[in-house]
């Protein structure tokens, strides 16, 4: 009996069911792989411990509530931190791309202050701001502010001008310029900015919290270092990880529907 080809759909089905365990195969090995080396005494208990313990110290604070609230803290400020730092994004980045004045007097400023890492303004807040939650919102804010800024920038510039004379020519209000053309012509490129901005408001948020905060997944971090007590420390390294993985996950399905409204 001659072989038979398999169908196009049962072979589809297939890869479908190897894609679908691909993500779930990666940490599961990582986890084992984990648990082998700390029990193999290859490191001290007190400086590899077991995924099992993780485990347990974070049923543990979820259970005592410290875990939410840390958690709650963290989110808190990244919200907050965030829809300021993106506003002021959308803002600004409007205003240099609309304007060869304002770009011309403020983008070598805006794109020297760019290149400097977000957390080497850490000490200049904290004199100013001391390490109450001011400080920590601000973080964040500026976190988020030049991803957006620079996304803002680059959507508006990159309308093609034959829209702004179609526009002119038909003398259209400025109202419907912004949400009728500048507004679907940017989407993308804006709501990518706005992905970026968040990710990386979350890493830095969570770093600011290691270096001054009395609350939040940054702290609790820290003041696990400063106990020696790891199973703290990765916990918070874990449960900051899968934030920052469903954070980016939601906002390229946000990314995603967009981009499908703008097509339609």
């Amino acid at each position: 009996m001659a072989n038979r080809p398999f169908p196009a759909s049962i072979a589809s089905n297939a890869g479908q069911g190897r894609l679908a365990w691909g993500p779930i195969l990666a940490p599961l090995f990582l986890l084992l792989l984990w648990q082998v080396v700390s029990l193999s005494g290859l490191f001290p208990a007190q400086v590899l411990v077991s995924p099992t313990e993780v485990a347990h110290t974070l049923v543990t604070m979820a259970g005592s509530g410290e875990l939410e609230r840390h958690v709650g803290d963290s989110l808190y400020r990244l919200v907050i931190g965030f829809t300021l730092g993106a506003l002021a994004g959308l803002t600004f980045g409007a205003l240099i791309a609309l304007s060869r004045l304002a770009e011309a007097a403020l983008s070598p400023l805006f794109l020297t202050l760019w290149q400097v890492p977000v957390i080497a303004f850490v000490p200049v807040m904290v004199i100013f701001l001391g390490i109450d939650e001011p400080f920590k919102i601000a973080v964040a804010a500026v976190a988020a502010f030049f991803p957006v800024a620079l996304a803002t920038f680059d959507g508006i510039r990159g309308v093609p001008k034959s829209y702004f004379e179609v526009a002119r020519v038909y003398r259209t209000r400025l109202s419907d310029l912004i949400w009728r053309i500048l507004v679907p012509a940017t989407v993308p490129a804006v709501v990518t900015g706005l992905r970026v901005a968040l990710t990386r408001c979350w890493i830095v948020l969570v770093a600011a919290e290691l270096l001054a905060a009395d609350s939040g997944i940054g702290q609790m971090m820290e003041m696990g270092r400063q106990l020696f007590q790891i199973d703290v420390v990765l916990a918070g390294v874990i449960v900051s990880g899968l934030i920052g993985f469903l954070l980016d996950r939601g906002a390229r399905a946000i990314e995603s529907r967009a981009n499908r409204w703008r097509s339609a």
